[in-house]
């Protein structure tokens, strides 16, 4: 099975680090060559290994700020 292939295109920041240095970020990324989207997961200190995330297009972000802003955050 082959690899998946990304490149992050621009750290936006970081949400969260962890005692063993993994860090929750939002970034934009390519995933297999296919339009950016806006991604949420944990990476490993070295950006080679990743968890578990959600990927958002910018409709999918914008509706997600717009219901934060809703609930007061």
């Amino acid at each position: 099975m082959p690899g998946i292939k990304y490149e992050i295109m621009q750290q936006i920041g970081t949400l969260s680090k962890s005692a063993s240095g993994w860090s929750k970020q939002l970034n934009l990324v390519h995933w297999n060559d296919r339009d950016p989207k806006y991604d949420i997961r944990d990476w490993s200190p070295d950006g080679e290994k990743m968890g578990k995330g959600i990927t958002l297009t910018i409709d999918e972000l914008k509706a997600l700020k717009e219901l934060l802003g809703d609930i007061g955050l």
